[in-house]
């Protein structure tokens, strides 16, 4: 089982910030930052110089995927040790001693952070910022733990499509209704499509999750649900952005369906990992294109 060769010997009281960051998945920070970016450009402005979005910018780099991971990986010991993509890129696995300090340096980034947003944005805008925070904690913490509630699991990971309405409501702007919908729909289906290829570790470690009640193909088919879902969203705003979204995501989930087995799911979680990166580089390119033709305004 391959070792996580990145974690250094701690003492308890610290945590070093290359350690953070490997915790922190920045390949993943896209999800977060992307998504606070295309907000911005949705309310019609290519650029901002606001100081409560570009705070938002800044926190939702480090301290916030740190939040979101390191409190997954914190609760998730059991799992990760019998994963075998843990380790890596693609999460973490921690050492028994890293656990305090990892705890610590997730309060120091995230509570002064928070609280100097709240400063500085409108108070919906600190409200949906907190209300995604709380998800996220939600999902790895106990009591509720909703990870490891079937459904509630990636029901909760809506919270991925919140920062794109931050912008909206930090500028003043009408809410982006379309977009969210689709990206949420999308992340419920993104967390069931990536739960599949850990079905053999979740079910070793007695978590349950969407992935291990439905199966692999179940898994499957309920993520091309979503997925076809997001993509008839997109229709009102983007023909284009809907299409590669149905033939990137769809594709994917639809490859799982014919092949159903964790072991396929896992050789497509990298296709998994850049569809943000592909489907938001054709929203992106059409958005910046009529921005600067001054052909979008906004909602």
């Amino acid at each position: 089982m391959p070792t996580d060769r990145a974690a250094p010997t701690l003492t308890p009281a610290r945590f070093p910030l290359r350690r953070a960051l490997v915790v922190s998945r920045p390949a993943l920070w896209v999800n977060t930052v992307g998504t606070l970016v295309t907000g911005v450009w949705l309310t019609g402005r290519l650029y901002t110089l606001d100081a409560g979005v570009l705070a938002l910018l800044a926190y939702l780099t480090l301290p916030f995927n740190l939040l979101i991971y390191g409190l997954n990986d914190l609760w998730d010991q059991e799992e990760d040790a019998r994963s075998s993509r843990k380790g890596g890129w693609q999460g973490a696995r921690l050492q028994v001693q890293e656990a305090a300090p990892l705890l610590r340096a997730t309060l120091w980034w995230n509570l002064p952070a928070l609280a100097g947003l709240s400063v500085l944005l409108p108070p919906a805008a600190t409200l949906l910022l907190l209300a995604s925070a709380l998800l996220f904690a939600a999902y790895s913490l106990p009591p509720l733990r909703l990870k490891a509630r079937p459904f509630l699991d990636g029901l909760s990971n809506v919270a991925y499509a919140l920062p794109l309405a931050l912008p909206a409501l930090a500028l003043g702007s009408p809410l982006p209704w379309w977009p969210l919908l689709a990206l949420m729909s999308y992340s419920v289906g993104k967390h069931a499509f990536d739960a599949a290829q850990d079905i053999p570790a979740d079910r070793a470690a007695g978590t349950r999750t969407v992935a291990t009640t439905l199966g692999a193909r179940g898994t499957a088919a309920y993520a091309l649900t979503w997925f076809i879902l997001a993509s008839a969203l997109l229709l009102p705003v983007s023909t284009l952005t809907a299409l590669a979204l149905l033939l990137t995501c769809g594709g994917m989930a639809l490859r799982l369906l014919l092949r159903p087995t964790p072991e396929q799911a896992a050789r497509l979680y990298p296709l998994s990992i850049i569809t943000p990166w592909i489907v938001g580089a054709v929203a992106g390119v059409q958005l910046v294109y009529l921005l600067a033709r001054g052909q979008w305004t906004g909602f």
